[in-house]
């Protein structure tokens, strides 16, 4: 899985050299702060997303008595979905070399056994396919399938909206600026 980044760096990075020679911090933070708000859709839907998606499995095998064995409680009480949800973020920077939006999924925030999850659920091996031991048991391993690529889809369908968005702002601090 990878960072969403929202830029076009020629534009951005020339339009930061002139708002520094023209002193006028009100223009840059209003700038910053209305890319932010182009990307927070995005942030808020991949949110959504993630807390929605069906995680499905083939359920529990029956034993040699033909019964199906009860299981026991979770030996977390993290919830998956919401764990990764809480862990999207944005930034935006007008500085030269990282100029635009990023929305990312940030591994510090998750737990040490979670910080591959979001890809995994993304991508795969194979795509939607998570495998895992069953209660840490690693001599016993479960798979539940999920709709892959729900970052990747979540994000060509709101990058012509994002798009446009950012070309407005910068237009109209163009606009300003001259």
């Amino acid at each position: 899985m990878r960072e969403v980044r929202i830029l076009n760096t020629g534009s951005l990075l020339e339009l930061q050299r002139r708002l520094r020679a023209a002193g006028n911090e009100n223009i840059r933070s209003s700038m910053q702060r209305r890319i932010r708000h182009a990307a927070e859709p995005l942030k808020d839907d991949l949110q959504s997303k993630i807390r929605g998606l069906d995680i499905r499995s083939d359920g529990r095998k029956r034993n040699r008595d033909g019964v199906v064995p009860h299981g026991g409680p979770s030996p977390t009480t993290r919830p998956l979905r919401a764990t990764i949800a809480g862990a999207i973020r944005i930034s935006v920077r007008t500085t030269a070399g990282g100029a635009g939006a990023k929305v990312w999924v940030d591994k510090s925030r998750l737990p040490a056994d979670l910080r591959n999850m979001p890809k995994v659920i993304n991508e795969g091996p194979p795509p939607g396919r998570i495998r895992h031991p069953v209660f840490n048991n690693r001599s016993r391993w479960a798979s539940q399938y999920v709709q892959p690529h729900w970052w990747d889809n979540t994000v060509r369908d709101h990058m012509p909206r994002i798009e446009r968005e950012v070309a407005r702002v910068l237009d109209d601090v163009r606009r300003r600026l001259s």
